[in-house]
């Protein structure tokens, strides 16, 4: 390819893109290098030896003319793009449990055990301190390792599917269980037995979330904690958050219509937010088509004779 015609190269990007569909890459800083970046998906040109020509029909100039740098690119382009995902594949969750289990119990039962004010911090943990614990995770180099993602491809992946379904079955038998038993399971009575279990409620549901942003951090993979401790920003996120959630139930009370737990009522809602782990790990053992594609091995390719081009073999 380096040593190709311009009309050559023109010819390889045209039929890549056409015959194939690839999704196709070319660098150069000549101006005869301006018919294939022009044409190419991606125009990568030399911002120190390119040409003013070869820069114009470029869509991304190399400022170092280093090729490692498209590299890096790509590295952090793959990086922004799964931080996304995760982040969804969170949100994803936190939207469909809150939503399903307040509107079922205020059909079943008249009344929601999640309140306003509790949903606005639910949202508050999960679209801010959520997104910068997800969003900060700096890119490795198992990233170019992943097969690259198809043009076209929804953006919700199966995987992504498959544990968002699995995770919001898992709270919502928790939460719906305590919530229409939870007075007997546990044993709770008074005049204010109705308000200890809401909050018991509403501390399971966070709990269940700042476990299952953990299982986030991967979407396909089981470890779930490599490079973990090495992310100060994901530590910080998960300390403030558990920090705020025993501010607001031990000492917000009024403000959040919560009351203060017993540490063995604190044991049970950290348990049940614990079990995300585990089922995490059991989804991601259930086969799921992958978003990736595997690169195409095209038969009939024979590589051309010196000072040959295309044009000859037609």
């Amino acid at each position: 390819m380096a040593r190709s015609k311009p009309s050559d190269k023109l010819n390889f990007v045209t039929h890549l893109r056409n015959m194939y569909g690839e999704v196709v890459a070319v660098t150069g800083d000549g101006t005869n290098d301006a018919p294939a970046l022009h044409q190419s998906d991606i125009g990568l040109a030399m911002g120190i030896s390119g040409t003013e020509v070869a820069k114009e029909n470029a869509d991304v100039i190399i400022m170092d003319d280093n090729f490692a740098t498209i590299v890096n690119v790509a590295k952090w382009g793959r990086a922004v793009y799964i931080n996304i995902q995760k982040f969804v594949q969170f949100q994803l969750t936190v939207n469909v449990v809150a939503l399903i289990i307040n509107f079922a119990s205020a059909c079943i039962s008249g009344s929601a055990p999640l309140t306003a004010v509790q949903l606005l911090w639910v949202n508050m943990i999960m679209d801010t301190l959520g997104a910068l614990a997800l969003a900060t995770e700096p890119p490795n180099d198992a990233l170019m390792k992943r097969s690259p993602v198809p043009r076209g491809a929804s953006f919700i992946t199966k995987p992504m599917w498959r544990n968002v379904i699995g995770q919001s079955i898992y709270q919502l038998i928790v939460l719906g269980i305590l919530n229409f038993d939870g007075k007997q399971l546990l044993g709770i009575t008074g005049s204010d037995a109705t308000i200890v279990l809401n909050t018991v409620i509403f501390n399971s549901f966070v709990f269940c979330q700042v476990f299952n942003e953990i299982n986030s951090r991967d979407i396909e993979k089981i470890n779930i904690f490599r490079g973990m401790f090495s992310s100060w920003i994901f530590i910080g996120v998960m300390v403030a958050t558990v920090a705020f959630q025993v501010v607001i139930v031990e000492y917000l009370g009024t403000f959040a219509s919560t009351v203060p737990l017993s540490w063995q009522l604190w044991l049970l809602c950290i348990l049940i937010g614990s079990v995300s782990l585990i089922v995490g790990v059991i989804l991601k053992c259930i086969p799921v088509e992958s978003a990736g594609v595997k690169p195409k091995h095209h038969d009939g390719y024979d590589a051309l004779l010196v000072g040959q081009s295309l044009h000859d073999l037609n």
